[in-house]
């Protein structure tokens, strides 16, 4: 059962340095610059990113309920008049 204890042990010491290792990592690699440049934004910056975020939602739901339009009334409609 010692040695049981034992190899738990080591795993988890492992398994913590691995972790330490990956934090010590945040901000070296590729994105690191991003991630330092980043910032929280304004209120003013929140405000106009979400009315442009729901103006695009609201656009592309209409979008798509001129299509189901014309998929339901119109196109039948034009079938019917080229008889088919």
């Amino acid at each position: 059962m010692n040695e049981e204890r034992k190899g738990f042990l080591e795993k988890a010491w492992g398994l913590q340095h691995k972790i330490e290792e990956r934090q010590q990592r945040i901000g070296k690699g590729k994105y690191g610059r991003v991630l330092k440049m980043a910032r929280k934004p304004t209120n003013e910056e929140y405000e106009k990113t979400a009315k442009i975020t729901g103006l695009g939602i609201l656009l592309i739901g209409a979008l798509g309920f001129v299509i189901y339009i014309v998929r339901e009334i119109v196109a039948p409609w034009i079938l019917k008049a080229l008889g088919y």
